[in-house]
């Protein structure tokens, strides 16, 4: 015979709610009373001649890795270090020059006290960021944070919930005070990660991942059609590069062109490239940006585009192809 579960169905979007609540209501308080001890911690890291070392412990310590990894990826030197690790020799990476900022709510994690302790001796600054400012570690700080929380959004006020939000939230606002004061900007951001979508954008450049030498399907003016076909098919690019006497580009010779000559022309073999290509194609600087490129040809509805320096000569060819490979687009 089924057995049913004779526990009691919470109320999921209640808790959840409840949760919200909570939380909400401990960054409002902690909103509140932000003070000058938030505009020093700010001065004192825009000051730091070597790196923000942000450390903790349990859900704390998971909370400081986040800090440190948004701190360095916006423009402040930081690195994470377990708080555990930390008293196992990970305390060689401290420098004189270094900032410790320590997380713990309590503030009385025994692990963090011994970091303090070596800190003290060896001359470096730290600021604690905890619940309680009446802690040892909150005490003994250069400066302290207080990220106390009402309470916790667990119903047992056990389980780090809104705290470790306070603390996240604070961490945030530590790392957007310095990129603000820094003047940081998106291409910053985008050098600090070169491998995402906006690093790329922003990073690369027309002549990263144009062709160029060889790769290049190029003819001259009076070059019969049916070798140009031979050269467009060999370089795969959907068209060829029509040069004058002086090496410069005269035009381009597309399939569409080709087509067209067909349509007027019938019988193309007597006929040469400057019968039917397109004078005067579009072109771009190889230092442009690549999504300027792409900007370009899509306004146009080009497949490809030539890249000249600033006397025209020819220095390669963009296919829309090239930008997609390059997921510049």
């Amino acid at each position: 015979m089924e057995k049913h579960s004779t526990l009691a169905q919470p109320d999921t979007l209640a808790s959840a709610h409840r949760t919200f609540a909570t939380e909400i209501a401990a960054l409002q308080a902690l909103d509140a009373r932000l003070d000058d001890s938030f505009e020093q911690a700010v001065a004192m890291m825009l000051a730091c001649q070597g790196r923000v070392v942000v450390t903790g412990i349990g859900k704390s310590g998971h909370i400081a890795k986040k800090i440190a990894a948004t701190l360095a990826s916006t423009g402040t030197p930081a690195f994470f270090m377990h708080g555990a690790e930390a008293i196992h020799g990970d305390l060689g990476m401290l420098t004189r020059q270094d900032i410790v900022l320590a997380l713990s709510y309590s503030g009385a994690a025994h692990e963090l006290l011994t970091v303090l302790s070596v800190v003290r001796r060896l001359g470096a600054r730290l600021i604690a960021l905890t619940g309680h400012a009446q802690s040892e570690l909150a005490r003994n700080a250069d400066l302290h944070l207080d990220a106390h929380v009402a309470q916790e959004a667990c119903p047992l006020n056990l389980a780090p919930t809104a705290s470790t939000t306070a603390a996240l939230v604070l961490g945030d606002a530590l790392a957007v005070a310095c990129l603000e004061a820094r003047g940081f900007s998106r291409e910053d951001f985008a050098r600090s990660h070169p491998g995402g979508a906006l690093g790329r954008r922003l990073l690369t450049r027309v002549r990263d991942v144009m062709r160029q030498g060889e790769a290049l399907p190029i003819v001259h003016l009076d070059t019969p059609v049916a070798d140009a076909l031979v050269e467009m098919s060999t370089k795969g690019m959907g068209m060829t590069i029509v040069i004058d006497d002086n090496k410069q580009p005269a035009g381009i010779f597309t399939d569409g062109d080709l087509r067209r000559l067909i349509a007027r022309h019938g019988d193309i073999r007597p006929l040469t490239v400057a019968t039917g290509m397109t004078p005067g194609p579009k072109t771009i600087a190889p230092d442009a940006l690549a999504v300027e490129a792409a900007t370009v040809m899509d306004a146009g509805r080009l497949n490809q585009m030539l890249v000249v320096d600033d006397t025209g000569l020819l220095l390669g060819a963009l296919h829309m192809h090239d930008l997609l490979a390059a997921k510049v687009i």
